[in-house]
């Protein structure tokens, strides 16, 4: 090779690695800002929705995350446009922008107590503009890095950008230990859970200067320059046949499962163990910042991976392995991270025996109601409140027969409200869930999980695998939504099917399955959501999804 040819070479791969790490770097900003308010659902819950009970507000604190989420798809629609009729690298500037003042504006928004009902309606318009802008960034990364990436190495590259809502959520981890750990859990809980969100922009002014010294995409360039640019691209992508048979299987044989699995490995984990298993917030934040630290390498594994046998093969065994492992691998998370309530459910199983049509569906949107009018209603708040599973077991309707709760081998017998005299029926309901709380505690179930007893090597291992399966579904699944549109309606073809299935597939998954878990009392009832959109993209998948990674993508 002559001087000139290597000198060429450097200069080229010296532009790759420029164009790799500055996308890389501004979308994990983008997902840091994002992920924040997900890590602090439920010191957010206090301190936006304390008008309401304290499951009922960290349900509502989840549908604000989820907030975000739903409205991905329309800003996929929005900028998506934007980027196939002007650029890939400005639009991806404006969606920064408008991801960091959102960010920074959390921060100093004012809280429950002090301006009421406004400040979730505030709250959740920050979220809405952070899910638009969200919508139209990864498109644009994804696209600008795979249009300069040369044949055969496009999972790779792209790979980096997958890395980055990982690494995103990673640096949110962190920076959220190091305050907690620096101020103390009160203080953290009281004012400092504002820091994160306004140190965002510093990270907002470093990322926008890094992303100016970006070139347009050169396949944009030359369309450009041919005039072949498309000139309705929402109408091109989704009103002809020949493209929209391909966004939806996109979004149902690729992308539907491999945004279940990234939810369920990442954050369904990480509210799992706090909510349901009891583990302190600190504790549980730096178990997942261990397990991704782990697991991301893999990202970019499975991405060189999928250059050599393809990106179909990687993507749906990540979905089958998903469900084929989550409901055991959930099982022993109980037993590693919370021994004590394993035993408890293994030795005194708690059962609710009776006529169903005395039990109200025990789930409350709106905080308002109290569950007392049966004495069905009365035991399974209760003991949904103590964070216990149990069993519902159906006894003939109309028998007359009162509630029962079952606690191993112990009975007791739940009132009847409407048997007694209403001024008797607050008192004996307040009863009953006394002797049902010192029940529960007699046999074994813990207020929460014991420091002490938590097998860590065991939890970060199991996180670890969950990870991991969110490393081969999430991988190459960039490159593969690039090779499949054309180029010149690329963002926004390969942005809908993306963000309707992570924004609504995935990032509804927490509420969903805590929605579940709360009508039906089984603490794992839950991973049958994951579970069964899973499935549906491994059949979808191996019915119709093409194999992409040989194809051109410049025209």
């Amino acid at each position: 090779m002559t001087d000139a040819g290597a000198a060429a070479t450097i200069d080229t791969r010296q532009s790759e690695r420029k164009v790799i790490l500055a996308s890389s770097l501004g979308t994990v900003f983008e997902w840091y800002d994002f992920y924040l308010y997900g890590l602090l659902a439920t010191i957010i819950s206090a301190q936006f929705f304390s008008g309401v009970n304290e499951t009922t507000g960290f349900i509502f604190a989840l549908a604000a995350f989820a907030a975000g989420f739903a409205v991905r798809p329309f800003g996929a629609l929005l900028f998506g446009r934007i980027g196939d009729l002007v650029g890939r690298k400005n639009t991806f500037l404006v969606t920064m922008g408008l991801m960091g003042v959102s960010t920074f504006l959390v921060g100093v928004l004012p809280n429950y107590a002090s301006i009421g009902v406004a400040a979730p309606v505030l709250l959740l318009l920050l979220r809405l503009v952070q899910g638009l802008a969200l919508g139209g960034e990864y498109g644009g990364a994804a696209t600008y890095v795979a249009e300069h990436a040369p044949d055969g190495k496009r999972g790779l590259f792209t790979s980096f950008i997958q890395t980055t809502a990982t690494i995103g959520l990673f640096a949110a981890l962190g920076v959220v230990i190091a305050i907690r750990s620096a101020m103390g859990e009160d203080a953290f809980a009281d004012w400092g859970w504002r820091i994160p969100f306004l140190i965002s922009v510093i990270l907002l002014g470093v990322s926008l200067w890094i992303r100016l010294q970006l070139e347009e995409s050169p396949v944009f360039r030359r369309m450009k320059a041919e005039g072949t640019t498309s000139k309705a691209p929402l109408t091109e992508a989704f009103g002809r046949w020949e493209n929209l048979k391909w966004v939806i299987v996109a979004l149902f044989g690729a992308v539907a499962g491999q945004a279940v699995v990234w939810y369920s490995g990442q954050f369904y984990a990480l509210f799992f163990l706090e909510k349901t298993l009891k583990v302190d917030g600190a504790t549980a934040n730096i178990l997942i910042a261990i397990a991704l630290a782990l697991g991301t390498p893999f990202f970019i594994f499975f991405g060189w991976l999928s250059d050599r046998i393809g990106r179909k093969p990687i993507i749906l065994a990540g979905c089958a392995l998903a469900a084929i492992t989550y409901f055991p691998a959930f099982q022993l998370l109980t037993e590693a991270a919370n021994p004590a309530m394993a035993s408890a459910q293994r030795g005194a199983a708690v059962s609710v025996i009776a006529d169903p049509g005395a039990c109200a569906f025990q789930f409350d949107p709106v905080g308002r109601e109290k569950f007392d009018s049966t004495g069905c209603d009365i035991a399974k708040s209760a003991l949904a409140k103590a964070g216990v599973s149990y069993a519902s077991i159906t006894r003939d309707r109309d028998s007359g027969t009162p509630a029962e709760v079952r606690i191993g081998q112990r009975i007791l017998i739940a009132p009847e409200p409407w048997r007694l005299p209403e001024q008797d029926r607050a008192a004996a309901a307040d009863a009953f869930r006394g002797e049902l709380a010192a029940a529960t505690a007699s046999a074994g179930y813990p207020a929460k999980a014991d420091p002490a007893a938590i097998d860590r090597p065991l939890v970060v291992a199991i996180l670890f695998y969950l990870v991991l399966l969110v490393t081969m579904v999430y991988g190459p699944i960039a490159a593969l939504l690039v090779e499949l549109f054309p180029s010149r309606i690329r963002y926004t073809a390969m942005s809908l099917p993306y963000h309707i299935g992570n924004g609504w597939f995935g990032g509804f998954l927490p509420t969903t399955a805590f929605a579940m878990v709360a009508a039906t009392g089984n603490i794992y009832y839950g991973l049958w959501y994951p579970v069964g959109v899973a499935v549906l993209t491994l059949v979808v998948g191996l019915i119709f999804l093409p194999e992409t990674f040989r194809r051109t993508i410049h025209h």
